[in-house]
């Protein structure tokens, strides 16, 4: 078998297009893989990493932001666009795949879209709630779209729906490490709560400025807190913390490599709406505050939080209001163990396990056909 995954931009497209890279050589030994991306961003690091090869288009988004440097980088755009669908038909006509698969971000538009005029298999994975409109667009060529939310048909032609779940990493998907593991792992006290923070892969500022701006609230509460601050943040908040001699309570990481231990140390955790984060939510069944990030395609993260909050499954708090409120709600949910049961049951319910290799069930029986 040969494929192209495309797709990135962030952690939670890079991440499932790893799960289903490693699913398919799970099954298929000897499968060719590669990977198209968008030159810049964390794929072309990330992918490499895990082990594949991955070709960079310089393909970018529209900046929604009205500044003159937006304004130039925009026009800029048309160009990109016409110089990345040039590249890609050059890459597809050398790699000759078998099925082309999109996991969303700035290179799987192009992608796709040239896959399907050059007559090839494409296969579609939406990882939200809300359908984006490139993926909307991309749809009608693709043969299968895989989702991870019911009522998609609102987006996409029934008949191409097929509902897996969104891979997720092996580690977590495998879950085996206990809560001593992880709070060994991070140098946090078993006998004491433990909050994980996690703002995304490219860390969340308003999460960040929350925590920032409240350093004392976990000493005045004895509570830790394990905290992914991203790249921009890291130095800000880990001189912060050392200048206010808080190290024993606040645990600062510019990226959490294994989240797997991270999840079992938590007794609480505070997270962006992303799909990829909700559905590892879900496997590991803990108590979630979800605050969505504003500043994304038709406020799919609110959207994504909804799907929870409404059936018991997580706490959400809006992204303005975070500040006051994100914190608070915590302790009290720390404090309220039923509550905590309650709801590690509800999101339990939503998981959806084992997602990558449902996938390559219908990359195997496309390619059946």
């Amino acid at each position: 078998m040969k494929a192209i995954i495309s797709g990135g931009g962030s952690g939670g497209h890079i991440f499932p297009a790893v799960a289903i890279a490693n699913a398919i050589k799970a099954r298929h030994a000897d499968a060719q893989i590669l990977f198209v991306g968008a030159q810049g961003r964390m794929e072309m690091e990330k992918v490499p990493a895990a082990g594949y090869e991955i070709k960079g288009l310089p393909i970018a988004g529209l900046q929604r932001q009205l500044t003159i440097a937006n304004i130039f980088k925009n026009l800029q755009l048309p160009f990109k666009v016409i110089r990345s669908r040039c590249m890609v038909r050059s890459i597809i006509q050398d790699f000759n795949p078998d099925i082309v698969v999109g996991v969303g971000g700035f290179a799987s538009e192009p992608t796709l879209k040239e896959a399907s005029r050059m007559g090839y298999t494409t296969l579609l994975q939406e990882q939200n709630s809300y359908a984006g409109l490139t993926n909307k667009t991309l749809a009608k060529s693709a043969a299968v779209i895989c989702v991870a939310y019911e009522g998609m048909e609102r987006f996409f032609p029934k008949e191409k729906i097929v509902y897996t779940g969104n891979p997720v990493r092996a580690d977590i998907e495998q879950m085996s490490c206990t809560r001593q593991d992880g709070c060994a792992h991070f140098g946090v006290s078993p006998d004491k709560p433990v909050i994980l923070s996690v703002g995304g892969s490219l860390g969340a500022r308003s999460i960040n400025q929350m925590i920032l701006k409240n350093l004392n609230f976990f000493k005045e509460n004895d509570i830790q807190i394990i905290w992914q601050t991203g790249k921009w943040m890291y130095e800000e908040a880990a001189a912060a913390v050392k200048n206010a001699g808080l190290e024993q309570w606040i645990k600062v990481n510019q990226f959490i490599s294994r989240m797997d231990m991270a999840y079992a140390a938590a007794d609480v955790v505070v997270s962006r709406a992303g799909a990829i984060a909700i559905s590892e939510l879900c496997l590991v069944g803990k108590p979630v505050i979800l605050i969505p990030s504003p500043n994304v395609a038709e406020d799919h993260q609110t959207k994504n939080a909804m799907a929870l909050a409404n059936k018991g499954a997580a706490l959400m708090v809006k992204d303005a209001e975070c500040g006051t409120q994100g914190l608070p709600m915590a302790l009290e949910l720390l404090r309220n163990k039923a509550r905590c049961e309650q709801m590690s049951l509800a999101i339990k319910a939503m998981a959806s396990p084992k997602a990558a290799d449902k996938i390559v069930d219908q990359i195997d029986q496309l390619l059946k056909k």
